[in-house]
């Protein structure tokens, strides 16, 4: 497989690759469970989960002790600190399908060219006119493998938060609405369930058909990814990613009506 095949095959793919290395991750991690405190060693607990944990704390405090609004509180700080991020990476895909538009006659008839040419004199002639049409067109094909960027910006951000809420032995002791914080709720694990998927689907609006297809899988990927995971935690876990959900909704039909 050439460049071109490589990099169209990572960015028909990257949510998928992503989302499996997020979930290979906290698999990974999953055997650190203990408490965080200052004594706690290591780099990323010493600058993610453990700043984050007291976050945590002291924001409860604030609000006499409830951690659930703590926990609502920063997720949506975050999220707001990593939307600009989400903005720009969905502008420059959106110019990037554009040119690409304007570019596919010329790049149509380029390869019509050399088909059933195999020779690297050949492959290279192609490579050096397709290269040229990208400069005629200030197109750079890097930025469309590279649209995963933003999704691994958040992921230290994301997973220091998550074990903080998994080692601050604090927050299993509230209550938030009807459910423990520290117990596994299955309604509510339902609804957290619900909201990936609704989110996912939010994400299809405005694709091309072809697009779509592509990204379907991913209406079943994430819903499914957190089902499994909020079986097996406690119920501040699915609070955090409902929450999360939730601000993704919003994020993504502003995106898709003022920035596209």
């Amino acid at each position: 497989m050439g460049k071109k095949g490589l990099l169209t095959a990572f960015k028909k793919y990257q949510l998928l690759i992503i989302v499996l290395l997020f979930i290979v991750i906290l698999a990974g991690c999953g055997a650190n469970t203990a408490p965080i405190d200052s004594s706690s060693t290591g780099f990323f607990d010493h600058y993610f989960v453990y700043p984050f944990s007291l976050l945590i704390k002291k924001i409860a405090i604030l609000f006499q002790g409830n951690y659930g609004i703590a926990i609502i509180l920063i997720t949506i700080i975050i999220r707001f600190v990593l939307m600009p991020f989400f903005i720009r990476q969905s502008k420059n895909s959106k110019d990037s399908q554009k040119k690409m538009a304007v570019m596919k006659p010329e790049m149509d008839q380029i390869q019509k060219k050399y088909k059933g040419k195999s020779s690297t004199e050949d492959q290279l002639s192609m490579q050096r006119e397709l290269s040229d049409l990208y400069k005629k067109h200030d197109f750079n094909p890097v930025k469309m493998a590279v649209g995963c960027l933003p999704l691994i910006i958040q992921m230290p951000i994301l997973i220091g938060f998550y074990y903080a809420i998994m080692r601050t032995p604090e927050i299993a002791e509230q209550s938030f609405l009807w459910f423990s914080l520290g117990e596994t709720d299955l309604l509510f694990v339902a609804f957290a369930v619900l909201i990936y998927y609704l989110q996912a689907r939010v994400s299809l609006i405005g694709l091309e058909e072809a697009q779509r297809k592509q990204m379907a899988i991913m209406s079943f990927v994430s819903p499914i990814m957190i089902a499994v995971i909020s079986l097996n935690v406690p119920s501040a876990l699915p609070l955090y990613w409902a929450v999360s959900g939730i601000f993704m909704i919003i994020q993504t039909l502003i995106i898709k009506k003022y920035v596209h």
